[in-house]
């Protein structure tokens, strides 16, 4: 069975240099890779792609209000809020010339929103 893959075209020359600046930031793509399957907390991220736990809250920041990053959240055992993030996209695809960037994103199907 073929699945039939959505894809939203990026118009807003803003979003794009946004996407683009994004795309450039080698943490950004490691956190955005890194919750492609599963939401993940801030400090998992960390752990895992080592990267320092400042830097990963900032690009988590950059990344939710670029809207490629789903945050959900909850309160643990001992009343703590905690939250989880999670890609929004699975792939981001760029066709550059010298008159016209295009950008398309496809949505990360995993994701529940």
């Amino acid at each position: 069975m073929q699945e039939l893959i959505q894809t939203k075209k990026i118009i807003d020359d803003e979003k794009k240099q946004i996407i683009l600046e994004i795309l450039a930031d080698k943490y950004c793509k490691l956190i955005l890779h890194n919750t492609l399957e599963k939401p993940k907390s801030a400090m998992e991220i960390s752990n895992e792609e080592k990267i320092p736990i400042s830097t990963v809250y900032r690009r988590l920041q950059t990344l939710f209000d670029a809207k490629l990053l789903a945050i959900s959240g909850s309160i643990n055992q001992d009343g703590k809020k905690y939250f989880l993030y999670k890609s929004r996209v699975k792939s981001i695809s760029l066709k550059c010339d010298l008159e016209v960037t295009s950008i398309e994103l496809v949505p990360n199907s995993s994701h529940t929103s």
